[in-house]
């Protein structure tokens, strides 16, 4: 048993470090703030116990109740993380939990995070300290429940004239501004204040001390103070897509990459699965049936990555398919069977089954016996079409989907969307299911079967990728919102 003191960063989920992950992904509780950013609540086994205990201002959770928690769960033997905003000993009073976890006998380990005091700052383009304007900073808390805090000697900062990085400082900013200035501290200093820094909701607003009482400001907020706030080193709000919500909708472990492209450019990303890939109705047992006689086959030709990851692992390894050939509908398909260190010998030039089916047709070879494990319900152009040309063709469920139901705060976050990207048929009908007509203004689907299935749905699609894959439709995005966001499309 172990409780891990983790540091979660300031927002963007990339800031985790990679130790952080590790415990994550074994953790059997996570117990978490309001400042840890939600979605690396995904890095947790399923089944793990996600506590909130998240400190919002008006109603604080008792530090004393929090490190019982930590001191129980951690005396029932179990993997504890405490998933904290920035680092866990800056101003997060970890060391009072791990003095808890001391007294208690309770093992603890501290992972460290990236600290909002200098991370912030950095992504608002502001370095702490920079030559010729600041050789130093110092990291101060500006919250007290009443005043601010008098066991800071303000004056004496004042006096230092480097960087002075504020956390938690917006309820008495106007207090801190004036201690500051009766210090020595010159009115006209700059200020920039980061809201929600290092995520896609992050604001920079740019003043004086003079007037930094009078900015209206909203917590979360860093605040910068010192001649380096005069530096406008941007980059991470001139990303093409930044300031754009784009919903992703397929399924929850298929979204990654295409998640990670789009965050990657700037986007606020809100993840909708409208699809759950579930066993087929006989439990996998035709699935398992067919990868046992797969050496009966000639071809076997997959329509999906979901196919291949629920296929592949049934055989004892590649020497499996012998003299099989492999057929794949796209490069993304392609891709997942390369993961499994198999080379797909037929990849279509369009990424749809009508030109699979063309592909195999042309190679002239006299029909023979394929194999077609699939989502259940799918298309039957491709068999069809090889059974009219003589072919045996076996179709067997892989898997099957359901539509899971989304919270309704998931569901506004939806409604408030730039755009919506659809990747197969059935997470057009998923999002009809879960959330209704409503649409983003931008619809993007990933090729024409997609977009087919949303205008028979009575859906405007505003753009098809021309590239039937993930990246090809991140780039499809980013041309269709290029104009409204003010960015270019990705290279």
């Amino acid at each position: 048993m172990t409780v891990y003191l983790v540091g979660a960063g300031p927002g963007d989920p990339g800031l985790l470090t990679l130790r952080g992950a590790e415990v994550m992904r074994r953790a059997d509780v996570v117990v978490y703030d309001r400042l840890a950013e939600p979605s690396l609540l995904e890095l947790a086994p399923p089944g793990a116990d996600l506590v909130d205990v998240g400190k919002r201002p008006g109603s604080p959770v008792p530090q004393d109740q929090i490190n019982r928690l930590l001191v129980d769960r951690g005396l029932a033997g179990l993997e504890i993380v405490r998933l904290k905003g920035g680092d866990p000993f800056v101003l997060g009073r970890g060391g009072e939990e791990a003095e808890a976890l001391i007294r208690a006998g309770v093992p603890f380990e501290v992972v460290p995070g990236v600290t909002s005091a200098v991370a912030v700052p950095a992504y608002a383009g502001i370095p702490v300290t920079h030559r010729g304007l600041s050789t130093s900073f110092t990291v101060v808390t500006g919250h007290s429940r009443h005043a601010v805090d008098n066991e800071i000697d303000w004056e004496a900062l004042a006096r230092a004239g480097d960087t002075i990085v504020v956390l938690m400082g917006v309820a008495h900013k106007a207090e801190i501004a004036k201690r500051l200035t009766e210090g020595g501290r010159d009115p006209s200093t700059r200020v920039a204040a980061v809201r929600w820094g290092t995520r896609t909701a992050q604001r920079t607003v740019r003043t004086t001390l003079a007037e930094l009482g009078d900015v209206e400001l909203e917590p979360p907020v860093t605040i910068v103070i010192g001649e380096v706030a005069g530096l406008e080193l941007g980059w991470f709000d001139r990303r093409p897509l930044f300031g754009r919500r784009v919903v992703v909708t397929r399924a929850r472990a298929q979204s990654s990459s295409l998640v990670a492209r789009l965050r990657e450019l700037g986007a606020d990303v809100v993840e909708l699965p409208t699809i759950a890939l579930v066993d087929p109705d006989d439990g996998g047992a035709g699935l398992r049936e067919a990868a046992g006689g797969l050496s009966t086959y000639d071809w076997v030709a997959f329509t999906s990555a979901n196919a291949v990851e629920r296929f592949v692992p049934l055989l004892r390894d590649a020497r499996s398919f012998g003299p099989v050939r492999i057929a794949a509908i796209g490069t993304g398909t392609a891709s997942a069977l390369a993961r499994h260190n198999l080379a797909a010998d037929l990849v279509p030039g369009r990424f749809v089954a009508e030109s699979l089916l063309e592909a195999l047709l042309a190679l002239g070879d006299p029909p023979g016996r394929l194999l077609l494990p699939r989502a259940a319900g799918g298309r039957d152009v491709l068999p069809d079409g090889l059974r009219r040309r003589g072919w045996v063709v076996d179709v067997v469920e892989a898997y099957r989907t359901t539509t899971p139901v989304p919270s309704e705060e998931l569901a506004q976050a939806v409604r408030g969307a730039d755009a919506v990207t659809f990747t197969s048929s059935s997470t057009v009908t998923g999002y009809l299911a879960a959330v209704g007509q409503r649409v983003p203004p931008v619809v993007a689907c990933i090729g024409p079967v997609t977009a087919a299935t949303a205008r028979d749905a009575g859906l405007e699609v505003a753009v098809v990728a021309e590239e039937h894959t993930v990246e090809g439709l991140v780039r499809a995005v980013a041309e269709a919102l290029a104009g409204t966001a003010g960015g270019a499309a990705p290279p």
